[in-house]
């Protein structure tokens, strides 16, 4: 088959189309011919050689896929099948494994683009609200970087949930994360969010932190957070923390929670995996819920559309077509 692969370890140039052996599905897996795939800003780091596929899993670069069932292992699907799903890796090439569990029934109003939009992202938010952060209806929430994939996401979710949504993004995206339904929506360049949060009318502090930056915005997270508040951090983007005033965080009772999904185990992931389309089928039906795209790639114009994120240009997801 073909797929996306590297000469090495190192910028976006090293990608390049290429051949290698099909995939050989296991007990209880299927192997899916792939229609669309996405990109997110761990293939970069996978790329770059700092964030390596867990154990025994592929190599190929691609977190998800939306495609069809060409082989089957499985009770519960066949050849045919129209699926979409989380993946440990490979989804930059013509054919990927999954387990059956992982896979998710494509509805018929979702396209192959649309449908290979959500589970990175979706997933990411709904572990990072429900699960980790136990968002509850009314309660506030700051959601950094809200223009990414996981941002828009998490703002949709959130919104969905009752929740009053904070937001940081650059100026240019502004429109775009009140779009996707954030109450107020923050410009980091110009404007310092805590203050913003602080001398709000009405929310004055935040229950719940979305956070992919961390470095200088620790402590101005616990600034903005609520007694018993909870901060998730996804990422890193921003550097790591040097310093750290506990009795700030003691003072309020703040929950940080760190935070990965690849790492996670299988097991882990199909219960998210059924929890989160359990509650997000119907909203994706009614249009409640939206996979947002920014972009759609040609699969031989990899390199440009690494090149592309690395800037920070897109506003949502970037899907890869698989021809």
């Amino acid at each position: 088959m073909r797929a996306i692969l590297q000469h090495n370890f190192g910028s976006a140039e090293t990608l390049y189309l290429g051949e290698t052996p099909n995939p050989i599905p296991k007990a209880n897996e299927i192997v899916v011919g792939v229609k669309a795939s996405a990109l997110n800003r761990a293939d970069i780091s996978q790329r770059e050689g700092k964030y390596p596929p867990p154990k025994g899993e592929s190599e190929i670069l691609g977190l998800e896929c939306a495609g069809i069932v060409l082989e089957s292992n499985s009770e519960k699907w066949n050849i045919g099948d129209e699926v979409f799903g989380l993946l440990p890796g490979g989804g930059y090439a013509e054919q990927v494994v999954i387990h059956e569990d992982m896979a998710i029934k494509k509805p018929e109003y979702l396209s192959y683009d649309e449908a290979a939009a959500i589970p990175e992202a979706f997933l990411t938010a709904y572990q990072a609200l429900v699960l980790l952060g136990d968002l509850q209806v009314k309660q506030s929430v700051l959601i950094h970087a809200g223009a990414s994939g996981v941002g828009n996401a998490a703002i949709q979710l959130a919104k969905s949930m009752n929740a009053f949504v904070f937001t940081t993004c650059s100026s240019g995206k502004m429109e775009f994360c009140k779009q996707a339904g954030a109450d107020v929506v923050i410009d980091y360049n110009s404007e310092s969010y805590d203050d913003v949060i602080l001398n709000h009318e009405t929310h004055k502090s935040v229950n719940l932190i979305i956070d992919f930056i961390g470095g200088n915005y620790l402590m101005k997270n616990v600034n903005s957070l609520a007694k018993d508040g909870r901060i998730i951090q996804l990422a890193t983007l921003g550097g790591t923390v040097s310093v750290i005033d506990i009795r700030k965080l003691m003072a309020k009772r703040v929950s940080l929670i760190t935070s990965t999904l690849r790492s996670r185990t299988r097991e882990y992931q199909i219960q998210l995996s059924k929890a989160f389309w359990s509650y997000a089928e119907a909203k994706f039906k009614s249009k409640e819920l939206k996979p947002c795209i920014d972009s759609t790639w040609d699969w031989e114009d990899i390199a440009r559309a690494h090149l592309y994120m690395e800037v920070n240009r897109n506003q949502g997801k970037m899907i890869l077509r698989i021809n």
